[in-house]
């Protein structure tokens, strides 16, 4: 069959996205699923600071490829072997296709999932098998899913089944943005009762662990961004404090605002001056959890001796260490029961062939997050 996708075939070109136009839309012959896969119909994607990198080539993929990962549809076609979907089914996708059966899955912790991993970086479904081409040439998947896409063949463990009642583009975000920041509270951090928080990047991620930390009981919450309007967000979504991070004394104020810092701290933007400010404000004791993927020349240096003098926690989180299939029905069932405002999330819809105008917006700080209406 055809799809309409959107396709990265340099990357690196200069900004403004919309004139060099990085993503262009192609008509795509797409391969009918096989063993264990599933053809979806996608509804809405958003996007995403892990798209981005990729077009920007701060995280290398084999190229070309067909972007997208964070979006939610609809079951059209089962391949064989798959018995606990129907078709008509609606569907979160998740970018880790964990395999259930390496030592990463069967220890519960599907998103370090190693097939699932080499997979991702080799541009192919989790078997490894392509579906896309263009006269054909294969074209890469994007971390197993594709969803800059009007269609897309996925690994049936990409797919989280969820309740029809929600709308598609509310439900993409859980496939990324709220599982890894809710999750990296709740998850990686398992923050405490009354804990102080702060989250240092307020894109779509830092939001989404802003929304965890009140859900868990954090006592105080600290956004800090350099954009005013996202601060303007974090304020209305239940932030405590807002520091604007343009601030060059920023993290003594913070320190000094909070007594000697924080509890927990959660960097989001996957940038060095970000994790420098994060961990800065953490205090002896606490515990600097970063979501973010940089660049991997990039790297972040701290005085050695405070990790054992002030007892400091320093992790990373994936996929905010969730288990997609337990994690997001819950999340969910919060948002559903307005404990979780998710749809505060989404700054606007666009149309697939704007995609372009719609990067140059995320990379230049303006947006959460944007979704694709198919």
């Amino acid at each position: 069959m055809e799809t309409k996708t959107a396709v990265l075939r340099e990357s690196g070109l200069a900004q403004p996205y919309a004139e060099s136009k990085p993503l262009t839309i192609e008509n795509l012959e797409l391969k009918r699923p096989e063993r264990g896969e599933v053809l979806i119909q996608i509804k809405a994607a958003s996007l995403c600071h892990s798209d981005l990198s990729v077009i920007n080539g701060s995280r290398p993929r084999p190229l070309p490829m067909a972007l997208g990962h964070e979006a939610a549809g609809i079951v059209k076609e089962l391949g064989e072997g798959v018995t606990d979907l129907q078709v008509g089914d609606h569907v979160v996708c998740v970018f880790v296709p964990s395999c259930g059966h390496c030592l990463p899955c069967q220890e519960g912790r599907p998103a370090l999932c190693e097939p699932a991993a080499y997979a991702n970086n080799e541009g192919t479904l989790i078997n490894g098998g392509i579906r896309l081409y263009a006269d054909n040439e294969p074209i890469y998947h994007h971390i197993g899913v594709s969803a800059f896409s009007e269609y897309a063949v996925v690994s049936r463990n990409s797919l989280i089944k969820v309740e029809s009642n929600h709308s598609f583009e509310h439900l993409a975000l859980f496939g990324c943005a709220v599982i890894t920041g809710v999750g990296a509270v709740v998850n990686t951090a398992n923050i405490k009762f009354g804990s102080t928080v702060a989250v240092v990047g307020l894109g779509g991620v830092g939001l989404s662990a802003l929304l965890g930390a009140k859900e868990a009981g954090a006592s105080r919450v600290i956004a800090i961004d350099l954009n005013e309007s996202k601060l303007k967000q974090a304020k209305k979504l239940g932030a405590t404090d807002i520091f604007n991070s343009n601030d060059t004394n920023i993290v003594n104020k913070v320190r000094e605002a909070t007594a000697g810092g924080l509890d927990y701290t959660f960097e989001t933007a996957g940038v060095v001056s970000a994790m420098e400010v994060a961990y800065g404000i953490t205090k002896r004791g606490g515990t600097t959890v970063t979501t973010g993927l940089p660049d991997p020349e990039h790297h972040f240096s701290f005085p050695y001796v405070s990790l054992t003098a002030e007892e400091r926690s320093l992790k990373g989180s994936y996929v905010g260490s969730c288990v997609p299939a337990r994690d997001i029905p819950q999340y969910l069932s919060l948002f559903e029961r307005g404990r979780l405002q998710v749809d505060q999330l989404l700054s606007e819809t666009i149309r697939l062939e704007d995609i372009n105008e719609g990067f140059d917006k995320l990379a230049n700080g303006e947006t959460s997050r944007i979704i694709i209406k198919m």
